[in-house]
């Protein structure tokens, strides 16, 4: 496959077996916890078909003017491969092996910013690679320590634009006909921000542990329910006894 503009070419070719992807270390001890989150919430709530993909520091190639180019968001999701899951065990090549990616996410690391980067030269930089090569729609930049999240959206003239969040602090992601914004608190022992989806109601998609809470209070709201007519049960029996009337069992 491939597409060509005035000063490039792109191929979508499948990464070679003895091609040696790089292997960076992780910026923050916190990314592969965020990353976790953003995948389980999709899973429980049935958002995930079989066919779904969502990669973490995984590989995402094209090849560029002739040259592989490898970058690895920090969470990515892929509606569709149109491969067996085990031909991209070690890298995915849009449109040869699947769908574009809908969404990227990279989690703001605290080095060189690569993720604004707009070099256009070999290797290209991050944000380039995203918008120009390979023009994925929904491009997300999240810093960890301040919950700013900016959204960059690919507009009609193939530029990505920054995009305001709604009254809520979130942004609507088409493809995935969810909502993605920011939320405060607990999770893993880690206190800070998360990325988390709503849908099209508002309604919070939950993890797991926030499943099994909210079925134990669901649990106990019953228990206390079934204990409140059985003592009003026993009250009213006792008022007929009073009354001389023997309650019926």
């Amino acid at each position: 496959m491939l597409t060509t503009s005035p000063t490039y070419t792109i191929t979508w070719e499948k990464l070679p077996d003895d091609f040696v992807l790089p292997d960076d270390p992780v910026d923050n001890i916190n990314q592969p916890a965020l990353a976790a989150a953003l995948t389980e919430s999709l899973q429980l709530a049935g958002k995930l078909s079989e066919t779904a993909l969502t990669p973490t520091n995984y590989g995402i190639c094209a090849t560029f003017n002739g040259k592989i180019v490898v970058k690895a968001p920090d969470w990515a999701y892929i509606s569709q491969i149109s491969v067996a899951r085990s031909e991209v065990v070690r890298s995915y090549t849009p449109r040869l092996q699947g769908e574009i990616p809908a969404l990227v996410l990279e989690f703001l690391s605290d080095t060189e910013g690569g993720e604004y980067s707009i070099k256009e030269t070999y290797p290209p930089g991050k944000f380039f690679f995203y918008e120009q090569i390979l023009q994925i729609p929904n491009y997300g930049i999240f810093e960890l320590e301040t919950g700013t999240l900016e959204l960059y959206n690919l507009g009609e003239n193939k530029r990505y634009q920054l995009q305001p969040a709604n009254d809520e602090g979130r942004f609507w992601i088409p493809e995935m006909q969810l909502f993605l914004g920011v939320w405060q608190g607990i999770r893993e022992n880690r206190q800070g921000y998360w990325l988390r989806w709503w849908d099209e109601q508002g309604n919070l998609l939950l993890w797991g542990s926030e499943l099994v809470e909210a079925e134990r209070q669901r649990a106990e709201a019953e228990r206390q329910r079934a204990e409140a007519q059985s003592q009003r049960a026993e009250r009213l029996a006792a008022q007929l006894r009073a009354a001389g009337i023997e309650p019926e069992e």
